[in-house]
Parts: C-alpha cells; sequence; structure tokens
C-alpha cells in the first residue's frame, strides 16, 4: 500500500464555519458573533449566523461522511455554546449537541479528532480582557474540563489551540480578524503568552478529565520556505529561514512553537521581545506551557520560495514571503500560490526539530466552484492537487518524517472568516439559499483513494 494501513484520513471543519445556529438553545456570543456583525469587516456583509446550518443538519453531514468513505472527522467545539459566558454555568443543550454529533460518528464508524479551540472566544471574557488577561489560561482550561468530562468516554483524541499565530496576529496585531484588535508588540506578545499558558494547562485538564487513555496534541499553521531552486536544496538555509524570529516578524513558527515543545522561546526572541518576555513571563510559566504531547498537528496550504540575494548565492532570509511568483505560476482562488512541496518539507523540517508525530491537520484548496448543468460540481482542479500534495506528502513520509495522518480541508463549503462565503475549500458544495449538501467530483475522488490506502494518489 502507499500509506500504511493505519493511516489517518479524514475531513475537517470548524464550529463557527459550519454551525450556524448562533443565537439557539442558550449559546453564549462569540468575538465571531461580535466581528461579522460590524459593518465593513466581512465580504458582502457575510456571517456565520446559519452557514451551513451543521447544527441541524449534523445527522445529514455525518451520513455523507459515512457514505462518501471518510474514516475520520475533525471538529471543534463552540466554546460559547458549551459555557454561554466563558466561565460559569454549563449549557445543556449546547454540549448535548456536541454529545449528539460524537454518538452519530462513532455509530457510522467515524473517529472524532476534537479541536477544543478553533477561534470562537466568548465575548464575555473578551469584555474581561480576553487574551491580554492573565486568568485566561484558567478560563480555557475550566472549560476544557468540561467538554472532557463530557465527552472523554467516546473521544480519545484531542486539540487544544487551532493556529495560535493567525488567531493572536491577524484578530490582535493586525486586526482583519475577530476580535478586530491592532495591538503594539508588547501586547500582541502578551496575549499571545498568555494562549501558550492556555494550551499547557489545557493539556493537563485534559489528561486529568479523561477517564482513559488519550491523545493530546494542538495544531500550528505553517507557510514553510522552499528552497529557490529544488534540484539543489540549500537545508541548512530552510531550518534557518523556517525557524528564524525577525524584527515585523509576527508569524515566526519558532516564537509560536518552541515554547509548546522545547520549554522556551527562541533565542533571538531575546532581541527583539527582551521588555515584552519580561513583562509577560512569571515563574513556572514554561514548565507549565511544555506539557507531554502525543503528536502535533499542521495546518499547510501553501509554501514561499526562499529569495536569493542580489548576488544569487546566499538565501535573503528576511524576505520569506515576499517571493515573487511567476505570471503563470498555479493559484487558488484564495490568490494561495500552489506549492506542493510544501507539504514535503514542512512536515519534514518540523519533525526533525520537534521530533513529535505529526497529522496534517489541515490541507486543501479554494476553487471556483459550481453547480453545472448536469447538476454536478466538477473540480478536476482540486483531484490534481491533492494528488500533488499527496504525493509531496508521501516522500516526506519516505525519507523519515513521522506522519500519522491527513484531513482534508474541508469536509463542506463553509463560512471563510473574513472572506465571508465568497471562498469554496469543500469536497461537498453547500448551496446557501436551499442547504442542500452536493458531493464534488473530488469527494467521490477522495473517497475511493482512501479505499485504495493512497494508491489513487499515482495513478
Amino acid at each position: 500500500m502507499a500509506f500504511s494501513k493505519d493511516f489517518v484520513w479524514g475531513v475537517a471543519a470548524a464550529s463557527y464555519q459550519v454551525e450556524g445556529a448562533y443565537r439557539e438553545d442558550g449559546k453564549g456570543l462569540s468575538v465571531w458573533d461580535m466581528f461579522t456583525h460590524r459593518p465593513g469587516k466581512v465580504w458582502s456583509g457575510h456571517t456565520g449566523d446559519v452557514a451551513c446550518d451543521h447544527y441541524h443538519r449534523y445527522a445529514e453531514d455525518v451520513a455523507l461522511m459515512k457514505a462518501l468513505g471518510f474514516p475520520a472527522y475533525r471538529l471543534s467545539i463552540g466554546w460559547p455554546r458549551v459555557v454561554p459566558d466563558g466561565v460559569g454555568k454549563v449549557n445543556a443543550p449546547g454540549l448535548d449537541f456536541y454529545n449528539r454529533l460524537i454518538d452519530a460518528l462513532l455509530a457510522a464508524g467515524i473517529t472524532p479528532y476534537v479541536t477544543l479551540f478553533h477561534w470562537d472566544f466568548p465575548y464575555a471574557l473578551y469584555c474581561k480582557g480576553g487574551w491580554l488577561n492573565r486568568d485566561s489560561a484558567d478560563w480555557f482550561a475550566e472549560y476544557v474540563a468540561v467538554v472532557v468530562r463530557a465527552l472523554g468516554d467516546r473521544v480519545t483524541r484531542w486539540i487544544t489551540l487551532n493556529e495560535p499565530s493567525v488567531f493572536i496576529t491577524l484578530g490582535h496585531q493586525i486586526g482583519e480578524h475577530a476580535p478586530g484588535d491592532k495591538l503594539g508588540d508588547n501586547e500582541w506578545f502578551r496575549a499571545m503568552h498568555h494562549a501558550n499558558l492556555a494550551h499547557g494547562k489545557a493539556v493537563q485538564a485534559i489528561r486529568a478529565a479523561s477517564p482513559g487513555p488519550c491523545q493530546v496534541g494542538y495544531a500550528p499553521n505553517m507557510g514553510p520556505a522552499l528552497p529557490a531552486d529544488p534540484a539543489h536544496p540549500n537545508v541548512e538555509a530552510l531550518r534557518k529561514a523556517n525557524f528564524a524570529v525577525s524584527k515585523g516578524d509576527h508569524w515566526s513558527f519558532a516564537l509560536f512553537n518552541d515554547p509548546i515543545v522545547l520549554g522556551e522561546y527562541p533565542a533571538d526572541a531575546r532581541a527583539l521581545y527582551g521588555d515584552a518576555i519580561d513583562a509577560a513571563v512569571q515563574p513556572g510559566d514554561m514548565a507549565q506551557i511544555r506539557q507531554p504531547l502525543d503528536f502535533m498537528g499542521l495546518n499547510i496550504y501553501t509554501g514561499y520560495p526562499l529569495p536569493e540575494n542580489v548576488h544569487g548565492d546566499t538565501p535573503d532570509i528576511n524576505n520569506i514571503g515576499n517571493t515573487q511568483f511567476p505570471m503563470q505560476h498555479q493559484r487558488t482562488l484564495m490568490e494561495w500560490a500552489v506549492e506542493p512541496d510544501s507539504l514535503y518539507w514542512g512536515p519534514t523540517l518540523v519533525y526533525e526539530r520537534y521530533r513529535l508525530p505529526i497529522y496534517i491537520t489541515e490541507n486543501g484548496m479554494s476553487g471556483m466552484d459550481w453547480v453545472t448543468m448536469d447538476g454536478k460540481v466538477h473540480d478536476p482542479y482540486r483531484v490534481d492537487f491533492l494528488k500533488r500534495y499527496l504525493t509531496s506528502l508521501h516522500r516526506a513520509m519516505q525519507d523519515g518524517a513521522d506522519v500519522r495522518g491527513y484531513f482534508q480541508w474541508s469536509f463542506s463549503d463553509n463560512f471563510e472568516w473574513a472572506q465571508g462565503t465568497r471562498q469554496r475549500f469543500g469536497l461537498v458544495y453547500i448551496d446557501y439559499a436551499t442547504q442542500q449538501r452536493i458531493p464534488k467530483d473530488s469527494a467521490y475522488w477522495y473517497g475511493q483513494m482512501i479505499a485504495s490506502g493512497g494508491e489513487k494518489v499515482f495513478e
């Protein structure tokens, strides 16, 4: 078989992006509920108020996952659906929704991988300072314990945080995502540190509340630096570029992930963020953040060939991400370059640095999808994308990266944050006017590929 028989294949989604029912059954407001109702923040005024109506249609969605042959589903829990004010009283109807969803998945033979925070921070806690408040770590751990006590008899795979560098940087420094803040470097660092602390306390809460053995990880994002000349990669330059901390770079992979895995902020962060580190980090914090983990998720969509300097012989590490792509370069509808080697170099270099088993917890593309006159959705470009990226991932595994699974983003089209519903990442098409689900050609191909043990990737 091309991939091992125990390799995990799945699809992924997130609570705010699919559930809808934003004010039903006692659910509290999240920062995204508030952000999307502010004029001009989301494309064409779209919100997640209804989204894919998964809250009411989860049984139909689970049945479709089973019919298409998807063995695992990465979902997330909506914090304010379970604890409306973020802390305190638990909302029984909200928790019951996730109980029903987990039961439906297991009855269908689908393994749930549960993410505990995928950006829907309770608005009530944001009004108390949000991630800038050091108490946010304890708030999160308290909520996590509630969920694990309720679901832990059936859920054994947990993910604490999804993409901290995105919800901290886009939400709190650039302001393009909820809550829409534009903090200075010191406050940005403090928010990041508190999120790291929340992760550590959540890991402890999961293990304490779980009634049996479980696996715990988290899911950072990565747009890896790639070799300028794939035939002659400068591996040492790639190591430096992918884990560098440079001035003005609020996306550094090492800055966000070294504390969680290695227990310290990178040495070169001290020169840039020394005052912020001194102000935010208290005795014992780094040990609290560095908890034993069973795996690391990686969300990878694209990468950036490492620019050469003007002489063409030394990589220009400080300009990673500013790559000028050729005019003919393939791009998705999100304007992200199609860079299949990102699924080679990302897992390869991350595994080399951190030595944790890896799951690709998100990978996919947004396409120009519509229902054609035959009533179907034809997306050959997505099949091509999958073949290219999975071929690179397989090569990384052959070369030693310990990759245990792959989750396609996403199961269905959904609310794509500030882009609204204009971006369609799904294997299943959503007609938002009728909520009809139409599997795209890629959905059938993905199911057939899974059934083949991955062999279909190489046909």
